[in-house]
């Protein structure tokens, strides 16, 4: 069994933002040379998160404004978390709706995603360099 890890940097400059990053995910699957297994891509920062959905611009913009309804950033006191100095409070919440990590079936060589299916990293509290894992393990 082959077992591949690999890290991916983004460097965001909004505080919020959603990027397919399906592309960089399949260049690590080819670096691999796993056919058949199991690919494991999780963001390695509690404000960040890694999803999977389809890459449709109004659909995007719907994350945006219901995560900003059920989490709003300001007011900052708001949340306890904010009392430590930090303004990110809002985007541990963020990051717990959308989830860490996604795992997805290799098959021949591919991604084996439904329709529509692409990988996004979302950012929910950027203007630093933050990093996700793509792990992957089979034959």
């Amino acid at each position: 069994m082959k077992s591949f890890r690999k890290e991916l940097w983004f460097d965001v400059e909004n505080r919020r933002d959603f990027i397919n990053i399906t592309d960089y995910v399949n260049d690590c699957l080819f670096e691999s040379g796993v056919q058949e297994g199991l690919l494991l891509c999780n963001a390695m920062h509690i404000t960040a998160s890694v999803f999977i959905n389809d890459d449709e611009s109004g659909l995007h913009h719907d994350y945006e404004r219901w995560l900003e309804d059920l989490a709003p950033h300001e007011p900052l006191s708001h949340y306890r978390h904010n009392d430590t100095g930090e303004d990110n409070g809002d985007a541990h919440l963020k990051r717990m709706v959308m989830g860490r990590e996604v795992v997805v079936a290799v098959t021949k060589g591919k991604l084996d995603f439904g329709p529509w299916e692409q990988i996004f990293y979302g950012e929910f509290d950027g203007h630093r360099k933050k990093r996700v894992l793509v792990k992957i393990i089979g034959e």
